[in-house]
């Protein structure tokens, strides 16, 4: 599956690149070249929407009706 990442790429004083992005939270990279800084980007945004991915299959949707197990000591 491919997504659009909207990258915001800025030079910092510095001499280096810098690429953050509103779409996927947390994703920051920096790079000697503006190409170079997109290629991190890229791998970053791979890394974190990866990561997301894990967390939202781990959480758990309850809805009006559901079974829960507990434990009880007797």
């Amino acid at each position: 599956m491919e997504k659009i990442i909207n990258l915001h790429i800025e030079k910092l004083p510095e001499g280096y690149y810098l690429a953050t992005s509103d779409t996927i939270q947390g994703l920051i990279a920096q790079g000697r070249t503006i190409s170079e800084t997109i290629e991190i980007a890229r791998d970053v945004a791979k890394k974190l929407l990866e990561a997301q991915e894990c967390q939202i299959e781990r959480l758990v949707s309850f809805s009006d009706n559901f079974d829960f197990p507990i434990v009880i000591g007797v």
